[in-house]
């Protein structure tokens, strides 16, 4: 018997986590729940993080979470209770599957165009894992973080995910002609792995041109890996192809502990009403069931989930309004009564059970990831931001009285755009200039260097950050401003 941590959440939360729960306790599913306090109610009782220490350590010591949806109190300066039990515990896939369900209309059914998608996210870096400074009043910065590890340890799970299910192809969804460093770390990592996947039919899009695709051909794609955000975007997305949030399903897959949850929202306005829909979590329900081997558990109740919406049973949410809609409890129970039955439709196999026990992890210290990497590594310049609202040539003049026998002034760039040596009048300037500095003669240049640089140029300016210009090996390490 394995035991999991169950929070049932906010809102209509312990509603729905109470049908799914009658639901493989009907199923007779061998788990047994811990429940433990998380959620709004716990940050409103002075937990900064929204879940008690007794939680966390119980989350740990059983390394499965099955959760409801949680809302985070609004201007309390927390973040999301979501994002940090997906980032404390390194859970770095995000995999949702999205698929056609009969009985659930959308414009793709009726037309008789099948989906079934899978969105593989990168859960801890990009935006979510930034770091924002305000520059100057009017200037606001978000530093975006893709990691070579973090990246490879998604992209091999999408991959390894892909090759088990029989996928036909795998897509990385990216943003590189723009963001070539970021956006191009996490492309070069997807044509490593693909590397051992020669089976595999591997190719990239470019995101804007992937959510175009999506609404207009979603039959096309198998399995998309994308970055963070871009990936919480396009999950959503085709959300929206197979009916929305209410059927979305949810898991957060890490090596030591995996959250499985419903990502809709809390849905104040019906709470305690007794009227929500539990498909989500259900299909939720059904990846931690396949997670711990209960493969013949999980098909038959998704079978029965799925010979019930075909059958036109319905939550107010969704479905034919000529018929009365059913409360959570009357949902829960008419799948429950169609055990053993089979749709018409895309019927899951008769599968015997692997049931696994989950391995307790006792850490001593905090995993380092880091790649073998052996090239040398040399400073080129710096980039000085800056505030002034003076004009670039002035701006300019200053500085070159500051590069000393180092550095050479090379460029002065403002959101993005470079405004000297060479810019255009058209060019609407914000109070924060980008100022770059490199080596006079390519020589390398060490920290002190830089630093003696900035102390210079504060006499004239006030700077509100910097970064080095590196080289590692013989490839630059910087992008160029638009223009340069």
């Amino acid at each position: 018997m394995t035991k999991i941590a169950v929070a049932k959440g906010d809102g209509i939360g312990p509603e729905i986590m109470d049908a799914v729960l009658s639901i493989f306790q009907a199923a007779q599913v061998p788990l047994e729940y811990e429940f433990v306090d998380m959620g709004k109610w716990v940050f409103d009782k002075g937990f900064s993080n929204g879940m008690t220490s007794e939680a966390q350590q119980t989350i740990e010591n059983l390394g499965i979470l099955f959760k409801g949806p949680m809302e985070t109190p609004k201007g309390k300066g927390v973040k999301s209770i979501n994002v940090t039990a997906r980032k404390t515990w390194n859970t770095y896939a995000n995999k949702r599957v999205f698929q056609t369900l009969h009985g659930v209309d959308t414009v793709f059914s009726k037309a008789g165009i099948p989906i079934d998608v899978t969105i593989v996210r990168e859960n801890i870096e990009d935006t979510y894992g930034g770091v924002e400074h305000m520059l100057t009043p009017d200037v606001a910065l978000s530093r975006r973080f893709i990691t070579r590890p973090g990246s490879m340890q998604v992209i091999k799970y999408a991959f390894e995910m892909a090759s088990k299910k029989g996928a036909r192809r795998i897509t990385c969804g990216h943003k590189a002609n723009i963001m070539k460093l970021t956006d191009g770390l996490f492309l070069e990592c997807f044509y490593e792995v693909a590397k051992n996947y020669p089976d595999l039919k591997a190719d990239d899009v470019i995101v804007d041109d992937l959510c175009m695709k999506l609404v207009t051909r979603p039959d096309t794609f198998d399995v998309v890996v994308l970055t963070n955000l871009q990936g919480d975007i396009v999950s959503d997305l085709c959300a929206g192809l197979v009916g929305g949030l209410g059927f979305a399903p949810s898991a957060n897959v890490g090596d030591h502990i995996s959250i499985f949850e419903a990502v809709h929202g809390t849905a104040p306005d019906i709470a305690g009403k007794g009227i929500a829909n539990p498909t989500a979590l259900l299909l939720s329900g059904f990846s931690l069931l396949q997670h711990v081997g209960l493969y013949d558990k999980a098909n038959m109740i998704e079978n029965a989930l799925l010979y019930t919406l075909e059958s036109g049973v319905r939550t107010g949410d969704f479905g034919d309004r000529s018929k009365p809609a059913m409360n959570t409890v009357e949902f829960a129970n008419a799948v429950v009564k169609n055990f053993g039955k089979k749709p018409e439709h895309n019927p899951k196999p008769d599968m015997a059970d692997h049931a696994i026990s989950c391995t307790v992890f006792n850490l001593s210290k905090n995993a380092m990831m880091e790649s073998e990497t052996h090239v040398s590594e040399k400073i080129n310049g710096v980039d000085l931001f800056i505030e002034s609202n003076l004009q670039p040539q002035e701006i300019a003049d200053k500085c070159l009285r500051h590069a000393g026998v180092k550095f050479k002034l090379v460029n002065i760039s403002n959101r993005g755009t470079q405004v000297w040596p060479t810019g255009s009048k058209f060019t609407n300037l914000v109070n924060q200039y980008n100022v770059r500095f490199e080596s006079i003669d390519e020589h390398a240049l060490n920290q002190q260097d830089v630093i003696g640089l900035y102390v210079s140029l504060s006499g004239d300016f006030r700077v509100c950050s910097l970064e080095l210009l590196n080289t590692f090996g013989d490839k630059k390490a910087y992008s160029l401003a638009q223009g340069q």
